[in-house]
């Protein structure tokens, strides 16, 4: 089976074993923004794929936004329709704010923070960007979006699990019924950050918020004990060599 993974830096492990974030930062791995290879190995998907003896696909990028992952995952199952039977989806979601802007063939991805690098020709749009972020709004917004994804999942019938990075959809008052697909959606304290914060996760960089590897194999012992209590993998599909 394949497990695949996509997220933003939490998935891809940023700076989990090494400062290096992008596959490209230390000019050996390429010169895209794949994780790192040292990090990713180290990460809480690598290391679910191994217990769920699994082939990981992971197409995290640090600073993603969720229309990143939507799209990336779109596009996925587009090209890999005889793959659909054989894969359970596992999507880590995002702050809410985040945007990614098409220009000139090359997308940019944007959060609130201001120190995102964006071309000259986009700077305007980005100070506006920050301004006027709507925060309520946003969150409103990627819920009824991630909604969406989810009914058109089940339809397609495609497992999946989603769970929140660090934003939750707490202050949201109309809740959905994910059943077991999105791990407690609307808690603070179950999202991937507050969890680990509150069992024993310690930071690689408490600048960054990004967790060190032992967190990441935390939360991995954490979502396979979600997916065995809720049997969202048969045993049978497990392979056991």
């Amino acid at each position: 089976m394949i497990l695949y993974a996509n997220g933003c830096s939490h998935t891809a492990a940023a700076e989990a074993v090494i400062p290096e974030v992008f596959a490209l930062d230390d000019g050996k791995n390429g010169i895209d923004r794949r994780p790192h290879p040292v990090n990713l190995k180290a990460s809480w998907c690598s290391r679910l794929a191994e217990d769920l003896n699994m082939e990981l696909v992971c197409e995290a990028e640090a600073g993603s936004s969720n229309d990143r992952i939507l799209r990336t995952t779109k596009d996925w199952i587009k090209n890999n329709p005889d793959k659909l039977a054989n894969t359970f989806m596992i999507l880590q979601w995002t702050t809410w704010e985040r945007e990614e802007w098409l220009h000139e063939d090359t997308w940019y991805q944007v959060n609130a923070s201001g120190i995102d690098w964006v071309p000259t020709e986009l700077q305007d749009r980005y100070k506006r960007f920050i301004i006027g972020v709507d925060w309520t709004e946003k969150t409103r917004a990627c819920h009824d979006k991630i909604w969406q994804f989810h009914c058109e999942l089940e339809r397609a019938q495609i497992r999946h699990l989603f769970f929140s990075g660090h934003s939750t959809f707490s202050e949201i008052q109309n809740h959905q019924n994910w059943g077991t697909s999105y791990i407690c959606p609307y808690s603070q304290q179950d999202s991937y950050h507050n969890w680990l914060k509150n069992n024993g996760g310690a930071y690689a960089n408490p600048q960054s918020y990004h967790f060190d590897a032992e967190s990441h194999r935390l939360w991995a012992k954490h979502v396979l004990q979600y997916i065995n209590d809720n049997n969202l993998i048969a045993p049978n599909e497990i392979p056991t060599d």
